[in-house]
């Protein structure tokens, strides 16, 4: 017998949207099906961080987020963050320090890097514990933090 699919209302980006989906997705999988190939698959078990959104402002592991737990949640994927003419100050910083390399955990270290500002770091070390549940295979970690810092107004 076939699972029969849910409605979901979320808001994303700023754009209300409302997605049939099996009740088990994941939230990454539906906002892939949504177009949105920003947030990355890494892991599928929510310790690398590569698909770190927003929910309501808050930082979570979207490949672990049952998506129908999100309904009526306003998610913010790194689409939704500065333009390619306008960049956020946080992407600025991560470009003039050269905080990334290869660039595949660059959008879920600026959204978990989004969210810790908005939580209130104060220092480097808030900074790096905060960050820690995001991996960066090319070693990026010393820019990444500075790039974080500079945007913090450290």
């Amino acid at each position: 017998m076939p699972i029969e699919r849910i409605a979901v209302g979320l808001t994303v980006n700023g754009c209300a949207v409302e997605q049939w989906i099996d009740p088990c997705a994941m939230l990454l999988d539906v906002l892939h099906e949504l177009g949105l190939s920003g947030t990355k698959k890494g892991c599928e078990m929510g310790a690398c961080g590569a698909c770190t959104a927003l929910a309501d402002g808050r930082r979570i592991v979207s490949c672990l987020a049952l998506a129908a737990s999100y309904a009526g949640a306003a998610i913010t994927t790194i689409e939704g963050v500065g333009t390619p003419d306008e960049l956020h100050p946080l992407q600025e910083a991560f470009i003039d320090h050269d905080a990334l390399q290869c660039g595949y955990c660059t959008p879920g270290q600026i959204m978990s890097a989004l969210g810790l500002i908005a939580e209130g770091c104060c220092d480097r070390a808030t900074i790096r514990e905060g960050l820690s549940g995001n991996l960066c295979r090319c070693g990026a970690y010393p820019r990444i933090v500075a790039a974080v810092a500079e945007a913090a107004g450290l």
